[in-house]
């Protein structure tokens, strides 16, 4: 590294003893460097108010003052600035308090001018190493901060064109249905608001928000003249929508990053007793996030219009959550739903 240039460097020094004083500022003088001299604490303050300085050599023992204490204000204050600490009494004690607050330094009295030399040269290579090493992690900060705000919106652009593709795929789905349209949008926005009323975490609330939106993907399968017939379902039609969970998993789950939200799907018309499909899962056996979507999926179901029936109402939709808590669906996703409409004014919105 170069050397620093002395006509480039401030450096002020403080002592209440003159002699030294002149002796200080003269030999520093004699070798280029710029000197500025303080008898005391208030001058010394007033000093580097007036200008930056890069190096400050302190007396310790400043009359009516603590040049200790002047010495770490000055550190405080201004932590460019290096310091070296001089003292008449040769105490490791002094010594050791002074480089733990950040002295560059410590001189004992009588100095020898090759200490002097030394001790400032070596205190303004530090100051120099430290400066150059702050820029640099100023710069990788700066750049660190450029791209990680690239990848976000890289990564805020992807997920919007996810988002969009989800979408297209559910409204796919949907158009085979007239009934059903906007079914799996308001689920996923139910399933969603049960799932923060629950506490639970961004990405796992951000999973069940996307399950919801394709939940019945797998009916895109079935043929249409069952999913818009006007009458109760024969018992192999039915055998047929049952089927939806498995065939919206199989479609899922071809997409690697997307398995999670394809067993969501499969499950979401488990229930707790057992007695749900298609594989009759109990309890804890069901993923909570596909408990969640069950009790949304209900409720959104059993309040809307179907092609066998006129909506029953949000009111009844409810009481079947409720009467049915911890033997159908999860009690604490029952509770948040119930507690969203009776509570907290949450509106299911029909298209």
């Amino acid at each position: 590294m170069k050397p620093t240039d002395p006509s480039l460097v401030h450096i002020l020094v403080v002592d209440d003893d003159p002699q030294i004083r002149t002796f200080m500022k003269d030999l520093l003088e004699s070798f280029h460097y710029n000197c500025v001299a303080a008898s005391n604490a208030d001058e010394a303050v007033a000093a580097c108010d007036h200008r930056a300085f890069d190096l400050v050599l302190c007396d310790i023992d400043l009359k009516g003052d603590n040049g200790m204490e002047l010495a770490r204000s000055l550190r405080s204050s201004y932590p460019d600035t290096a310091i070296i600490m001089v003292t008449g009494l040769d105490d490791s004690g002094l010594a050791e308090t002074a480089l733990d607050f950040g002295a560059y330094g410590y001189l004992v009295k009588p100095v020898r001018v090759n200490e002097v030399l030394i001790n400032v040269s070596n205190a303004l290579r530090r100051r120099s190493l430290e400066q150059q090493s702050l820029r640099h992690q100023k710069i990788l900060q700066d750049q660190v901060a450029e791209r990680t705000r690239k990848l976000n919106k890289t990564l805020s652009d992807l997920r919007r064109a996810f988002d969009d593709i989800v979408h297209v795929i559910s409204l796919t789905g949907e158009m085979k249905d007239a009934y059903t349209a906007g079914h799996q949008q308001r689920v996923s926005e139910l399933a969603t608001a049960i799932g923060r009323e629950m506490g639970l975490p961004y990405e796992k609330v951000e999973t069940i928000r996307l399950a919801g939106m394709i939940h019945d993907l797998g009916k895109i399968a079935i043929p249409s003249d069952i999913l818009a017939k006007p009458t109760r379902l024969r018992p192999t039609e039915f055998a047929l929508i049952k089927d939806h969970p498995q065939l919206g998993y199989d479609i899922i789950s071809t997409v690697d990053f997307l398995k999670p939200v394809a067993n969501i799907v499969l499950q979401h018309h488990e229930r707790l007793d057992g007695g749900g499909y298609p594989n009759g899962l109990k309890g804890d056996e069901i993923l909570l996030e596909a408990r969640i979507i069950a009790v949304a999926d209900v409720v959104e179901a059993m309040s809307s219009h179907r092609p066998y029936r006129a909506g029953l109402g949000l009111d009844i939709a409810l009481g079947e959550i409720e009467a049915n808590a911890g033997r159908l669906y999860d009690r604490d996703a029952a509770a948040a739903c119930l507690r969203l409409f009776r509570q907290k004014g949450f509106v299911l919105e029909k298209e």
